[in-house]
């Protein structure tokens, strides 16, 4: 819930989201932290799942399905021997087998995991079925039916391995349940496997080397609450278009920016495209436009009065 004394806060801030929390929780706590009128998070890490979470303040959050749609990357400790209800050491043990594989062996089922491959996702997702996210099903009892969506694993490496455990670096594409490739893997060497930890890495452009752990903003947030400057936790923040950089661009003139924020299209001359970064005068970002048989029409634009 928004504050009356809520600040207009804009940018996009990569968060080390810690073990244990919700991504929803931490988030409710960076907002607070910043006293931000508005803020999302894009695409959420479960409770024992560390590292990299973008979180959207205000204008930022109408771009955030562009870092949703991006690739990923994960480090994650693999136990083998075990295979439980979610995947992960939170589920329940539904079957134990010897591990029996070596590291000749591992390396092999690896390579049939890698490339575009089809995976069907954990019923501890939030995707729907009728209506429902299948996770609500799941704390039932109930198994619905799931298509196999293709996917793409860029790598998946293994970095070491002790017999009963391995760890991995996994980079992917959207859409990827990491728990159903360990799980997956688990099955193809004959013993069972879930996830013992995950932690990301990368989203699209942002890497883990840019992150800012809550112990800091928390230290940072006493000093600008307690003075009521908050520039210090301003400088924090990437600029809003910062997690959109393999999408052409398009430098508009001031009557073409004044046309498309209200409401009105432009005549161009280029070939269709579904997604273009529009920038006006000075070179500023200030929205996402499409171009269909010569006509440019907006998708979302800032709201430019709300920026200073």
């Amino acid at each position: 819930m928004a504050r009356k004394n809520a600040r207009a806060v804009n940018g996009i801030l990569l968060l080390d989201k810690p073990l244990e929390v919700s991504s929803n929780g931490i988030l409710q706590r960076v907002r607070w932290l910043f006293q931000a009128q508005k803020a999302g998070h894009t695409g959420a890490l479960d409770p024992m799942a560390s590292g990299l979470l973008p979180i959207c303040f205000g204008e930022a959050t109408k771009f955030s399905q562009f870092l949703l749609d991006t690739d990923k990357t994960y480090l994650v400790t693999a136990n083998f021997g075990v295979r439980t209800s979610t995947s992960d050491v939170e589920g329940e043990v539904i079957s134990e087998k010897p591990v029996q594989f070596n590291l000749a062996e591992l390396e092999q089922a690896l390579v049939a995991f890698r490339g575009d491959i089809l995976q069907v996702p954990t019923m501890f997702s939030a995707l729907k079925y009728q209506g429902q996210p299948l996770y609500r099903y799941a704390r039932q009892g109930i198994t619905v039916p799931r298509e196999a969506r293709l996917i793409s694993i860029f790598r998946f490496e293994l970095l070491a391995f002790n017999g009963s455990t391995a760890d991995f670096i996994v980079h992917c594409s959207k859409g990827t349940y990491i728990r159903t490739l360990i799980d997956d893997l688990g099955e193809a060497l004959g013993c069972g496997a879930h996830v013992g930890r995950l932690h990301r890495t990368q989203v699209g452009p942002f890497h883990a080397a840019q992150m800012v752990t809550p112990p800091q903003l928390d230290a940072l947030a006493e000093q600008c609450h307690a003075s009521g400057d908050f520039s210090s936790m301003d400088a924090l923040l990437l600029p809003l278009d910062a997690g959109i950089v393999d999408m052409p661009k398009l430098v508009l003139t001031e009557q073409e920016q004044h046309r498309l924020q209200h409401g009105q299209n432009c005549q161009v001359t280029m070939a269709d495209i579904a997604a273009i970064k529009l920038h006006g005068a000075g070179d500023n970002f200030f929205g996402i436009g499409q171009v269909e048989q010569g006509v440019l029409s907006s998708r979302r634009l800032l709201n430019t009065a709300t920026l200073s």
